[in-house]
């Protein structure tokens, strides 16, 4: 995680290793994200479900597509999108599996969407 960022370093090089889209490139697509995101956090808590929250982030599952329409309104590519979905998903996980819940949130990320935001 860096101060621009609730995604852990270590979220962002395993995306970056699956994802289409250069090492490089991830983390300024989403710290992109998190400033296009996070001021929408209340809105969001009022919409959807927070699956987790600390000090350092909060998780909400949104419906499938959020990410690509986030990525419509910032001109991003599919591959980009996916990619910050991508990482957003694998920071949940790794959340899930410190709290013996990853089972739980990988069946949510079958129908729904992590969005991820600074606590």
């Amino acid at each position: 995680m860096t101060i621009d960022n609730p995604i852990e370093g270590q979220i962002l090089v395993l995306t970056a290793a699956k994802a289409s889209v250069g090492g490089q490139r991830l983390p300024d697509l989403v710290a992109e994200a998190r400033r296009e995101v996070e001021p929408r956090a209340d809105d969001l808590r009022r919409s959807y479900e927070c699956v987790h929250e600390d000090d350092v982030r909060t998780v909400f599952l949104v419906p499938e597509g959020f990410w690509a329409e986030v990525g419509d309104d910032l001109g991003w590519s599919r591959r980009e999108h996916e990619a910050v979905a991508r990482a957003h998903a694998e920071q949940l996980l790794r959340v899930g599996r410190r709290e013996d819940r990853r089972e739980e949130f990988e069946t949510a990320l079958e129908l729904r969407e992590a969005v991820v935001v600074g606590a």
